[in-house]
């Protein structure tokens, strides 16, 4: 039997270089100093005998062979990062910490309930929660920077079960202009007028969402932030059913009658990010979500 001349963290180490854009930020990365970062690669590229990196201006990048490599190592490094918390788990038992990213979107008392009786259900582990909007629930699951996640988006390579869908819809304080129109809206109608967009949580890969054809637009942080802004007449928004139902019902918000689109549904996801990891918390908030999925009389799901 032949031992591999190279070896995990060797190649952890160029990932790193690779990802954080150089040997310096990488050190910063990894706590190791830079000269550390750079004796490991020249060991790992002596061993190959193969040149993994070129220098081109002030940047490291990969060569062909690098590349290639790399692409082959990425996984034996995820695997052994994986082998490693699954051992810290079983010492452990139950989760000394559970992490949950939940949309936005998903409403407020319904979570609250779910987060009380997960607390009676585990109460030795320390639940963490964050409220993730757009592309941060993804970004979550992407990073495994949460054992459960509820999203809007599954990223390609995760498996999740649906929810329920959510209803926003566009409305304004009952004295905006917008309301003061005699016909049905336009979006012509809308540019002229300041709309409220909420800002995406997530930083690697921000998207987009719904209509943002105002000319001018407020952004704001949260969903109540949005709302919030809405109730103080100074713009229109596209906010959940469930939060403004309300303020529709005591006649402070309307909606606003456009020709098209004045409601959209958001379908919401529930991932537990890495199931092989999973212990009894994670599975737990697993089946607390599932039990809290509100349904019609009629068997179908709704707000």
């Amino acid at each position: 039997m032949t031992l591999p001349r190279t070896s995990i963290d060797q190649w952890a180490v160029l990932a790193a270089v690779v990802d954080q854009g150089g040997f310096a930020q990488a050190g910063a990365a990894l706590h190791r100093s830079q000269s550390a970062v750079s004796y490991t690669l020249a060991r790992l590229q002596e061993a190959l005998e193969v040149p993994l990196l070129a220098i081109e201006g002030r940047k490291a990048v990969l060569t062909p062979h690098g590349t290639a490599l790399l692409k082959r190592a990425r996984p034996l490094v995820r695997e052994l990062q994986t082998l490693e918390r699954l051992a810290h788990s079983l010492k452990q038992g139950w989760e000394p910490q559970l992490k949950l990213a939940v949309d936005g979107a998903f409403p407020r008392t319904r979570l609250l309930t779910i987060l009380a009786e997960l607390q009676g259900l585990c109460p030795e582990t320390d639940i963490q929660f964050s409220e993730e909007i757009m592309s941060g629930a993804e970004q979550a699951i992407r990073e495994a920077s949460a054992d459960v996640v509820v999203t809007t988006r599954v990223p390609e390579g995760f498996l999740s079960e649906p929810l329920f869908d959510v209803t926003f819809t566009v409305v304004a304080r009952t004295d905006h202009p917008l309301l003061k129109l005699d016909h049905r809206l336009t979006a012509a109608d809308l540019a002229a007028h300041l709309q409220v967009v909420v800002r995406d949580s997530g930083v690697k890969q921000p998207r987009d969402e719904g209509w943002l054809g105002a000319q001018r637009r407020c952004t704001v942080s949260s969903l109540d932030a949005s709302l919030a802004t809405v109730q103080a007449g100074l713009a229109y928004a596209w906010l959940p059913e469930h939060l403004i139902q309300e303020p529709l019902v005591e006649g402070t918000l309307r909606v606003l009658p456009l020709e098209l689109g004045s409601s959209r549904r958001v379908p919401l996801h529930l991932v537990l990010v890495q199931p092989e990891l999973a212990g009894p918390a994670a599975r737990a908030a697993m089946a607390c979500f599932r039990r809290h999925v509100p349904r019609t009389q009629e068997g179908e799901e709704a707000l």
